[in-house]
């Protein structure tokens, strides 16, 4: 007796679109290989504390001027390539003589922490807004689309550039220094504040499209409830792009956040940060490029990476956009 086996097309219509866009996202390799990456970078940054104590060092101790030999004369390592060796993995900093390997993993953490709270802000402000003005139209369309005008409408860094002096005369005096906590509020809630926008744009067009569908249509007749139509039928149809536009933003405030803290208005001295590090190893690249060259090339592998993975993940939920 012969038995039929199911064909493909049975088997994928058995599964539910999340398996699917699993099965498509794990046949790409440059997928898999950018979301190990950033798993790695997410690992190490979250898990800073405990590779600093395995490792035996922290970012704040002056190792190069507390013990002779390290450091010249001019505040540079002796050894080669920024005074990497086996007891210091990445070298030491110039000048101070911090270690590097723990300034980095410190730093990626700072900075992956602030663009994971600013995202989380962004994408429920972004979703709530986005919906109510495609779903509900009418003024509400019209004032939330020209609230989004305005906002875009500022550049934002610069915005937070010239607000951050305002912030700290108000909340700090002038002869004590600014609280981390302070800079680091102040730099999620600007971002934040700017940063809703694109989100909430994009999905007010998907709901636009959304809400003239049959089975829109066919909740509104049976009585649904607005609340009950957007949790039940509009969001399972938004989570396609909200993941993409997820995967795009972050890495998007990380570089922003670093770029920040390069031109001396994010994080300071002497809180490890991936911008702060690069600004210093701009003023010491000419003497000791190493310094500069490993937290820079963290960032461009993280970001690319981040970048891929957004592709990847996008073409995986929606296989039509990649054709």
């Amino acid at each position: 007796m012969l038995v039929r086996r199911p064909s493909a097309a049975g088997e994928r219509k058995g599964r539910s679109p999340w398996r699917l866009a699993w099965m498509r996202f794990r046949r790409d390799r440059t997928g898999v290989v950018s979301g190990v990456v950033v798993l790695l970078f997410f690992t190490v940054g979250l898990g800073a504390p405990l590779i600093a104590w395995l490792y035996g060092k922290n970012p704040y101790e002056t190792y190069g001027q507390n013990q002779p030999g390290l450091l010249n004369e001019y505040g540079y390592p002796i050894k080669p390539n920024g005074g990497i060796d086996g007891e210091f993995w990445f070298g030491l900093e110039p000048g101070l003589g911090r270690d590097v390997l723990t300034q980095l993993v410190y730093g990626i953490r700072t900075s992956l922490l602030i663009a994971m709270a600013v995202v989380v802000i962004v994408t429920v402000v972004g979703v709530l807004v986005g919906i109510a003005a495609g779903y509900f139209g009418g003024f509400t369309d019209f004032a939330i689309g020209r609230v989004i005008d305005v906002l875009l409408a500022f550049p934002g860094l610069l915005f937070f550039i010239t607000i951050m002096p305002v912030v700290t005369a108000l909340f700090v005096s002038p002869d004590e220094e600014t609280p981390v906590s302070l800079r680091i509020a102040a730099l999620v809630i600007v971002l934040s504040f700017f940063g809703w926008t694109r989100t909430a744009r994009l999905l007010r067009g998907q709901v636009l499209s959304l809400r003239e569908r049959e089975f829109i249509e066919a909740a509104r007749v049976s009585g649904a409830r607005p609340w009950r139509i957007i949790r039940r039928e509009l969001l399972p149809n938004l989570w396609t792009p909200i993941l993409v536009t997820v995967t795009l933003d972050l890495p998007a405030y990380v570089t922003a956040e670093a770029a920040l803290s390069f031109l001396g208005v994010g994080i300071v001295e002497p809180t490890p940060d991936w911008g702060r590090m690069i600004h210093r190893g701009a003023q010491v690249y000419a003497s000791d490029i190493t310094y500069m060259i490993i937290p820079g090339l963290a960032m461009l592998i993280f970001v690319l990476a981040f970048n891929l993975l957004g592709d990847s993940v996008r073409d995986a939920l929606d296989p039509k956009a990649s054709r």
